[in-house]
């Protein structure tokens, strides 16, 4: 008996919830990402990839940036220039929208660094991103239809603050079932096996 390895997704996309690529998209971005949505509405959908992790360190590229070892990640290829960045504070930084579930989006940057200076936040409650992802209206329902996608749920707030994970696509791949864990130790090109 045949195991269906065909890749489509059964969910809607929504803020909270995040996107897993098509094991076998090449996109430079996009291939073998996890994508975190922090808003899809009748004007288009934007979010972070939390993959693809830049071996750099904020303070070397952002104007006096405190020097805290983090993690940063591109996010997508729009906007790429500017920083990014999703957070558990709440209300301590005003400003903040809250996207889902106790992680916020945005808010005081001056008093972010600030905090993060002297201490009264820790980095792994901050995640950093240069750019991010971006679709019009319709564009991610149509990608989605061409199975470019699965949405799946974040079962754990914290596992998408934590930037030390470096195998979340798999992660996401292996709980969506079994035939979704095979794809996710499939070459990208079947011709390299």
């Amino acid at each position: 008996m045949a195991i269906d390895l065909s890749f489509e997704n059964k969910r809607k996309p929504r803020k909270g919830r995040v996107l897993i690529a098509d094991p076998f998209s090449k996109d430079e971005y996009f291939g073998r990402s996890v994508v975190y949505l922090c808003d899809h509405n009748s004007e288009g959908t934007f979010g972070f990839v939390l993959t693809n992790y830049l071996d750099l360190n904020l303070a070397e590229v952002a104007k006096n940036f405190p020097n805290i070892s983090a993690n940063i990640s591109i996010g997508g290829p729009v906007q790429t220039e500017s920083i990014f960045f999703i957070h558990t504070l709440g209300d301590r930084l005003p400003g903040s929208i809250e996207v889902d579930d106790g992680i916020y989006i945005g808010g005081d940057y001056d008093l972010l660094t600030e905090q993060l200076s002297d201490g009264t936040v820790d980095n792994s409650q901050v995640r950093f991103f240069l750019g991010y992802s971006g679709w019009d209206p319709n564009q991610l329902e149509e990608e989605i239809a061409r199975n470019n996608w699965i949405v799946a749920p974040v079962l754990n707030p914290m596992e998408i603050m934590d930037t030390s994970v470096t195998d979340i696509w798999q992660r996401f791949m292996k709980r969506e079932g079994k035939k979704y864990d095979i794809l996710s130790r499939a070459p990208i090109d079947f011709n390299d096996n």
